[in-house]
């Protein structure tokens, strides 16, 4: 029972893949340059994707697409950015990549088990400075401020394990300048009407899971209240009417994953009835990504729902082709283009081996898979080319 908990949380959790252990002695290859397609024209110029890596391996990396690239006159994926323009970074980019995000100038990428906030400039991807924060999470932004949050205590499934916090950055200096205390093992998170909402997953304590959102004020910020919702919150995203889309992972046994609609007064809304494990906003469109098996079994039971925000409705219970479904193995995080609705989907495949992007039309019929860094996971959309170093 320990061992199975053990696996469940570390994998689905902390995305390690323990089961199949670490491989520190291998090093990670060096940066390739693929022509992929024809040029893509547009205001976007490309995307960043950080690869999470096995959690103790040391290899979370960084990977970008040029949808334009000059020598070329082509779409261009390029693996392993990261050490070739950072050659003095020690460890590369570091241990479990979990989030990406670009605010103004500068990219930022938060790696969970090397405690710290990585930050590059957007347009070359060499580092500007680096973060202290430890297990590290999620990164929003708001305002001169960054917040980041952080499940505060050491990589371990503990029944006393401490409560989280979320830590803000002035965005200008790098430097904290002040934390909050929020539930336990916080994650995603999204700001509305100057609070800043928290999902409490509580991941740590399984099976005593945390069940709520912390509602941050962001003028004294202190925490002014809980939203009880369902248990180990996870992922979050919020629709142009201001309506918060957090997800519960369950228990991984005889709790299912599900997605609530917050609204604006802050009550649970709605309960879609929906698993979700990965899910992105595009206009009024919220596709989710169900890819977790209590058999470790992703891809047989893997679901891609299609919701409309403004109806809260269920639009397609399958908005990618067949021909898809049945190559992907693990889908593990999604991305939706802004301009052209083509869609992303990260295969993890089996969390030690270099996982795969998939390219899909806004249709959902496969147009092209790449191979990326193991365990893709997020991806940031910039309208800033990316120079060459």
């Amino acid at each position: 029972m320990i061992r199975d908990i053990l696996y469940k949380f570390f994998m689905l959790t902390v995305c390690s893949a323990m089961f199949c252990g670490c491989r520190k002695d291998e090093p990670l290859q060096p940066s390739v340059s693929e022509p992929i397609d024809s040029a893509y024209i547009g205001e976007v110029k490309g995307f960043f994707l950080l690869n999470e890596g096995n959690m103790g391996s040391n290899k979370a990396t960084l990977d970008f697409c040029h949808y334009n690239h000059a020598s070329c006159g082509c779409m261009l994926y390029k693996r392993n950015i990261y050490p070739e323009r950072n050659p003095s970074a020690v460890m590369e980019l570091g241990d479990v990549g979990n989030d990406i995000k670009i605010y103004g100038n500068k990219l930022y990428a938060v790696i969970n088990c090397s405690n710290k906030v990585t930050v590059m400039n957007v347009r070359t991807a060499v580092r500007i400075g680096e973060v202290a924060i430890n297990n590290c999470r999620s990164i929003v932004f708001h305002g001169k401020y960054a917040y980041v949050s952080s499940y505060a205590g050491p990589v371990a499934i503990d029944p006393n394990a401490r409560l989280g916090y979320v830590a803000r950055i002035d965005t200008a200096s790098l430097q904290i300048d002040a934390t909050c205390a929020t539930g336990y093992q916080p994650e995603e998170m999204t700001v509305r009407d100057n609070k800043l909402y928290v999902a409490n997953s509580g991941g740590y304590r399984a099976p005593n899971y945390d069940n709520s959102i912390s509602v941050i004020d962001l003028d004294s910020f202190t925490e002014i209240r809980k939203i009880t919702v369902g248990i180990n919150l996870r992922r979050m995203v919020q629709d142009r009417y201001g309506n918060i889309y957090v997800s519960s992972a369950g228990n991984y046994d005889n709790i299912k994953s599900n997605l609530y609609v917050i609204d604006r007064q802050d009550r649970v809304a709605n309960v879609l009835n929906v698993e979700a494990s990965a899910m992105t906003l595009c206009g009024d469109s919220l596709y989710v990504v169900y890819g977790i098996d209590r058999n470790h079994s992703a891809a047989i039971n893997a679901s891609y729902t299609l919701i409309n925000t403004l109806t809260k409705t269920i639009v397609s219970t399958q908005f990618i082709d067949n021909e898809s479904k049945t190559l992907i193995k693990t889908p593990y995080g999604i991305a939706v283009h802004p301009e052209n609705g083509e869609i992303l989907i990260a295969d993890a495949d089996n969390y030690i081996t270099p996982g795969r992007l998939f390219r899909l039309n806004r249709a959902g019929k496969l147009l092209q898979t790449i191979t990326t860094g193991d365990i893709p996971a997020h991806i940031a959309f910039t309208r800033k080319e990316l120079k060459t170093r």
